[in-house]
């Protein structure tokens, strides 16, 4: 299996999922995702990564196998804010304020309001003085920057990201990559990212699952043993160089 169920967040055992009409997405697949570290799934296009994450959320259900995450259901957990999931689309509710849409979250999860904690989030993920702002009046990063401060609110213990800063552009991917992962890497949360780029799986992951294409089969683990804080020129450290080529390596080969 890779990855140790030893201190253990996630615990994927013979998952597998196939979809209606019998297209494969996932193979059948051990995985243990450790507590507190950010994993970063790479692969080709429609190889499954973001129906992996999908499983691991809950959001669907697999064909076979089961998902643990910290000994519970992932509905269960998700039901509490325990999960918290990012998509690509920020979705955020057109009719609320940012501050609505960050809040909703907690009652979804059946949590107390917390204000204050609210508008630190706010704050604290570049937003302040747009808390009364609708979706609408922000740019594309804004917005993005609303929902991870949505996914965040609830204090979850598992982060799924599914491409989240897919949708911007170049300068502000770069800009969000650098100022938003501290904000749940700080928290001992465990993080799984699903990422087209393999400089940005590097940059924010500790470890790297390289996907095979559909049915998704892991053909490469990789650490990450980066220093944190991470650096604006990460990207020029020859350990840095090294991972990458070898992860695109590994695309090559899946």
């Amino acid at each position: 299996m890779p990855g140790s169920e030893a201190a253990a967040a996630i615990i994927c055992r013979g998952l597998s999922k196939t979809h209606p009409g019998g297209v494969e997405a996932v193979a059948e697949m051990d995985l243990a995702f450790s507590e507190g570290l950010t994993t970063a799934l790479i692969g080709p296009s429609g190889c499954g990564k973001s129906t992996l994450l999908r499983l691991i959320a809950g959001l669907d259900m697999p064909s076979g196998g089961t998902v643990s995450i910290l000994g519970r259901t992932p509905a269960e957990q998700r039901r509490e804010g325990a999960i918290s999931v990012a998509f690509q689309d920020p979705s955020l509710l057109p009719w609320l304020t940012v501050q609505q849409n960050v809040a909703l979250a907690r009652r979804l999860a059946r949590q107390e309001p917390d204000p204050d904690h609210v508008a630190r989030l706010i704050a604290l993920v570049g937003l302040d003085g747009f808390a009364a702002t609708r979706p609408a009046a922000l740019s594309g990063g804004m917005r993005q920057r609303a929902a991870i401060a949505r996914s965040l609110v609830t204090r979850p213990r598992i982060l799924l990201l599914d491409e989240p800063f897919g949708a911007v552009d170049e300068l502000t991917r770069r800009q969000l990559a650098r100022d938003l992962p501290p904000l749940w890497q700080g928290r001992g949360t465990t993080a799984v990212l699903v990422t087209h780029s393999i400089d940005e799986a590097v940059t924010l992951s500790d470890r790297i699952l390289v996907l095979s294409p559909r049915p998704a089969r892991i053909v490469a683990d990789l650490a990450v043993p980066l220093p944190r804080p991470r650096p604006a020129d990460l990207d020029q450290n020859p350990q840095f160089r090294a991972i990458a080529s070898l992860a695109l390596a590994a695309l090559s080969c899946g």
